[in-house]
């Protein structure tokens, strides 16, 4: 097995119950084989860019990996796949989007991986989570270049509590 690799994730949804899709798929990278999830930001919702449709829940996540990159890019459109997420047209709503961010410090430039992601640093609903869980990636500049996009962190699920008997 090789030695692990840090690698950070977008996680998004937009159809159907967004925030129970998003939180179920950092639920299953933990699953992946060779892989452990390190840290995961709080949900963020925001507004559609360059599609339409309803705001997305979106998250960021860092793992730890033996998989190569190309071999955890396939193993992340399986969860999408098992979550329903169907490719109808370029940025169609969606039960759940994964994508591989960064991978340790590789430059990947395949008909099938872009490393880093190349739209990456455009984004609010990526950069924002991302500064959340390793703020030494992410400059001011950076978010400061982004600040014109609609984006707001959501306020955690309360957790269960049993109501008192009267």
């Amino acid at each position: 097995m090789r030695d692990p690799v840090v690698a950070y994730l977008a996680l998004g949804a937009n159809l159907g119950d967004a925030a129970a899709h998003v939180r179920q798929a950092l639920a299953d990278l933990a699953g992946l084989p060779q892989t452990d999830l390190l840290r995961e930001s709080s949900l963020y919702s925001s507004a559609p860019l360059d599609a339409h449709g309803a705001n997305y829940v979106n998250a960021v996540a860092q793992v730890a990996t033996g998989l190569t990159a190309p071999a955890l890019l396939e193993q992340l459109q399986g969860l999408e796949l098992r979550a329903g997420r169907q490719r109808s047209y370029r940025n169609a709503p969606r039960t759940l989007d994964l994508d591989l961010l960064l991978f340790g410090q590789a430059r990947i430039c395949s008909a099938t991986l872009l490393l880093p992601h190349p739209r990456m640093w455009q984004r609010a609903f990526v950069l924002l989570p991302l500064a959340e869980i390793a703020p030494d990636l992410v400059s001011a500049k950076c978010l400061a270049a982004v600040s014109g996009q609609t984006i707001s962190r959501m306020r955690a699920k309360p957790p269960c509590r049993a109501l008192p008997n009267h």
